[in-house]
């Protein structure tokens, strides 16, 4: 495979997805502000459920899994910023906690998709219009991509292993079991675009119930914060037709759409936290849409299916806009604002930065929590 480093810009023309970011409801983050808005360009027709509800409902995100070039730093990275506790480093991955609500697997041996050739600009994506500082536009170039996000574990309630395979299965999506002992049982499944799903029976009671006291192979790139990480802001999920995945979410793990913008949906999952789910409409006419397509119509002729995590914004404690911003000033991290269009930093009813990490990814650090959160 070809090992040229893309650019981001350049991985989302690969995916034919926008690359937009914003809080909960930042409309103007979306493709449908301004001019735009309420018309059939930007159609808010939902899409129908593509199977009967389960009746589930997400309480943990048990874990996210990414792959990255070198493991070894982002690891070091998240602990000494965010102050994720190490569980285990073995050379190869790292398992860290996300507070005492969440966690993740750090894998090495990523290796970028090859350059694709430049596209014309998408009229749909998000952060062109409504003047929206989508992604963390601005700050100067990006560092080459070198990390993908590439799964997500979510715990539901009620679990009864045998009935959960059984409703799977009912729903034509295959499920694969992934159990871990007698503690841990789960299965994974693909969502709309092939997106690699893990249902779990994970709740706050039964996972990372023992300290986390593991030690990272590589050394810290500068001096601990005193944050810590408390919710999952959003996730900017980009996906082939926003309106399916948000359906298909619904339906599966009783995720709650709480807005559709004409581009993009918000999303609560749960207590747990949140999602913007994006993409192109297929609602657009422009596109040769209508209402409740399927085939073609559903998503970008015959291009492939894909889905990718963005970025991902967490909420941390103590904030103070300032203090947050001299702290990633002083590590020498880049520290873009983020208000979601809706003024400056220090008045605004929604304050993040965004940052870089040494892999290239996307990262959003935010004032939200469950108390203040936007949906």
């Amino acid at each position: 495979m070809d090992r040229l480093i893309i650019s981001r810009r350049q991985l989302f023309q690969f995916l034919g997805i926008a690359a937009a970011a914003g809080p909960m409801r930042a409309y103007a983050q979306g493709g449908c502000g301004g001019a735009r808005a309420g018309t059939p360009a930007c159609d808010q027709t939902p899409w129908k459920a593509p199977f009967a509800p389960t009746g589930w409902k997400t309480v943990l995100l048990d874990h996210f899994t990414m792959q990255v070039e070198d493991y070894g730093k982002e690891a070091a990275y998240y602990n000494a910023l965010m102050n994720w506790a190490v569980r285990s480093d073995d050379g190869k991955q790292a398992v860290l906690d996300i507070g005492d609500w969440g966690g993740v697997i750090i894998r090495g041996g990523f290796v970028p998709p090859p350059t694709p050739p430049p596209t014309a600009a998408d009229p749909e994506a998000g952060g062109g219009r409504g003047g929206g500082r989508g992604g963390g536009r601005g700050g100067g170039p990006r560092a080459p991509v070198k990390v993908v996000w590439d799964s997500f574990c979510w715990g539901i309630e009620p679990w009864d292993t045998k009935k959960v395979e059984e409703e799977l299965k009912t729903r034509g999506l295959n499920p694969v079991a992934d159990h871990r002992g007698k503690d841990f049982q789960s299965f994974h499944v693909k969502d709309p675009d092939g997106f690699d799903l893990q249902i779990s029976n994970g709740n706050r009671k039964n996972r990372r119930t023992t300290p986390a006291n593991g030690k990272l192979a590589a050394a810290a790139p500068f001096e601990h914060t005193n944050w810590k990480t408390v919710w999952l802001d959003h996730i900017s999920f980009q996906v082939t037709n926003y309106k399916e995945s948000t359906a298909f979410y619904e339906a599966l793990l009783g995720w709650k759409p709480r807005g559709d913008e004409g581009s993009q949906n918000t999303v609560e999952i749960g207590d747990v936290g949140g999602t913007i789910i994006r993409g192109p409409n297929p609602n657009n006419p422009e596109r040769g849409g209508r209402p409740g397509a399927t085939g073609p119509d559903a998503s970008r002729g015959s291009a492939p299916r894909r889905a990718v995590m963005g970025h991902i914004a967490f909420g941390v404690q103590p904030w103070d806009a300032d203090a947050i911003k001299a702290e990633l000033d002083k590590r020498g991290l880049s520290a873009r604002p983020d208000t979601g269009g809706r003024g400056d930093i220090h008045g605004a009813p929604y304050q993040s930065y965004h940052t870089t990490t040494p892999n290239g990814f996307d990262l959003q650090i935010s004032h939200a929590t469950l108390t203040n959160r936007e949906g």
